[in-house]
């Protein structure tokens, strides 16, 4: 089993956690939702991903991880405002810094879990494809990145 490190994952969720007291704050002018909003969906996002990585048959893996995805991985980067969240993935209008405070325990814990994921353990990413283990770090990192800078923006 390939070993695979976590902790830029686990320093993003530190700076999320960071922004809690914050999460009231909105700048409609940035983004039309609250910092807690992009807390809770960043948090939400790495859960549902790494559950349904473990709930994922590794036999059944394709790797058709899209051109468009392996660059904007490549880079390191999501452009603002092109995609929209699913629904299953959206937050919820209210948002108390006690449920943050949960997605953020649970993530952790589900951090810690993908070392134990087979290879081709995967997620279906419905403009990249399917994203295995070995860009899951990549993928997560860079959504969370995304909804920091965001919720930077909105403080400034």
């Amino acid at each position: 089993m390939k070993i695979v490190n976590t902790s830029i994952l686990e320093n993003r969720l530190h700076l999320l956690e960071s922004y809690i007291p914050q999460s009231e704050s909105i700048n409609t002018a940035v983004s039309k939702v609250a910092v807690a909003w992009h807390l809770y969906h960043s948090l939400k996002v790495i859960n549902a991903v790494v559950k349904s990585m473990e709930d994922s048959d590794p036999t059944l893996y394709v790797a058709n991880f899209s051109f468009l995805g392996k660059l904007f991985l490549k880079l390191g980067f999501f452009p603002r405002g092109k995609a929209k969240a699913p629904k299953y993935l959206k937050s919820p209008d209210i948002i108390l810094e006690a449920a943050i405070s949960t997605q953020l325990a649970a993530a952790r814990q589900n951090i810690k879990g993908i070392q134990h994921l087979n290879e081709n353990a995967y997620f279906k990413h419905p403009l990249f494809g399917n994203t295995n283990k070995q860009r899951v770090i990549r993928f997560l990192d860079t959504h969370t990145n995304h909804h920091l800078k965001i919720v930077k923006s909105i403080l400034k």
